[in-house]
């Protein structure tokens, strides 16, 4: 089992990496295929997911306690929590952001096609689950 949480931390941070640029890759394909010119408001969900999965970089999970029984622990202790409370909250607005924009883009006629909005739900669940695959 050592073995394997070793190798996993060798490779781990390659698979993120790659699950991070096929999020991406799969935003590109379909700006670039799209027969209309995708608004910038089609483009925020995704950057602002790539800006959640570097405020979850930015924590160590080491500096999170887990102290149930003092109830204020170390100064910087609820500092981390609340950051990483404000990153999650970035990144569910993200997903529901580019959810809005699929039925959007599936109900009307005159914007990017459906093929958009599939490819920026996609984008952001792939930016999102990259931070979880480096940390199982």
């Amino acid at each position: 089992m050592e073995n394997l949480a070793l190798l996993w931390g060798i490779i781990g941070p390659g698979v993120a990496g790659a699950v991070f640029g096929a999020g991406w890759w799969f935003w590109v394909d379909a700006v670039v295929c799209s027969s209309v010119q995708v608004s910038f408001l089609h483009y925020l969900p995704g950057i602002f997911a790539s800006l959640a999965a570097l405020m979850f970089n930015a924590v160590n999970k080491d500096e999170i306690g887990y102290d149930y029984y003092s109830p204020y622990g170390d100064d910087s202790e609820w500092r981390v929590k609340l950051w990483l409370f404000v990153a999650y909250v970035v990144s569910f607005v993200c997903l529901a952001g580019s959810v809005g924009m699929l039925v959007q883009d599936a109900l009307t006629d005159k914007g990017p096609s459906v093929w958009t909005g599939v490819a920026g739900v996609l984008q952001c669940v792939l930016v999102l689950i990259r931070y979880t695959v480096v940390n199982l």
